[in-house]
């Protein structure tokens, strides 16, 4: 399934759509046609943007990185054999809970009424792959949900694990897909996406 699957039977995602001319995924045509910041009112000061004339829709993000680390570490982590227990567990739990408390964290976010999330957990050769889907119903989309989930779930990865190693990297955070609003469908560029290895174990 792709990332913006709904499950068993649904479609294929389409195809990502082009950003409308003269706007751009990270914000809104000026008067003369260039993108501009939309957290950023005329004279530069930061703003919550409002929201409030925007039709409600489903809207879905999905967000990864990769946790790398040492193959000792993912034997004992794919063996259940931490010092602080089931690592894989408490990092997914941590990162629905870091989707929950976005607004809290990134200041100029919205409070949105999240419907689901989903955080999964791939163990491969050197690293362990974090996907985090967000989904919602709201006037604005998920995508700080979606990235905070997954860099939450990877920064909890870390705290298991630190007992055991202490140079584990966190590599390649990124938006991965979103679907809904006025900006529709975006799908990151294959060679971008941190793909988890087909023979990685999924907990």
């Amino acid at each position: 399934m792709g990332p913006l699957s709904d499950g068993p039977g649904s479609g294929p995602p389409a195809a990502a759509s082009a950003s409308p001319s003269g706007a751009s995924p990270s914000g809104v045509p000026d008067a003369a046609g260039e993108p501009r910041l939309t957290h950023l009112d005329e004279r530069g000061a930061a703003r919550m943007v409002d929201v409030s004339a925007k039709p409600e829709s489903e809207r879905v993000a999905v967000a990864g990185c990769r946790v790398l680390l040492a193959p000792a570490t993912l034997e004992l982590l794919a063996a259940g054999a931490l010092p602080k227990g089931d690592a894989l567990a408490v990092a997914r739990v941590a990162g629905i809970m870091g989707a929950k408390r976005t607004s809290d964290l990134v200041p100029l976010c919205h409070p949105l009424p999240i419907t689901g999330v989903e955080v999964d957990l791939a163990l491969g050769p050197e690293a362990v792959a974090i996907t985090a889907t967000v989904r919602t119903t709201a006037r604005t989309g998920v995508e700080m949900e979606a990235l905070t989930a997954a860099a939450t779930a990877a920064l909890a990865l870390y705290d298991m694990v630190k007992a055991v190693q202490r140079d584990v990297r966190i590599d390649g955070l990124r938006l991965l897909a979103k679907r809904g609003g006025r900006s529709g469908e975006y799908l990151a560029p294959a060679e971008e996406t941190p793909t988890p290895p087909g023979t990685g174990e999924r907990r």
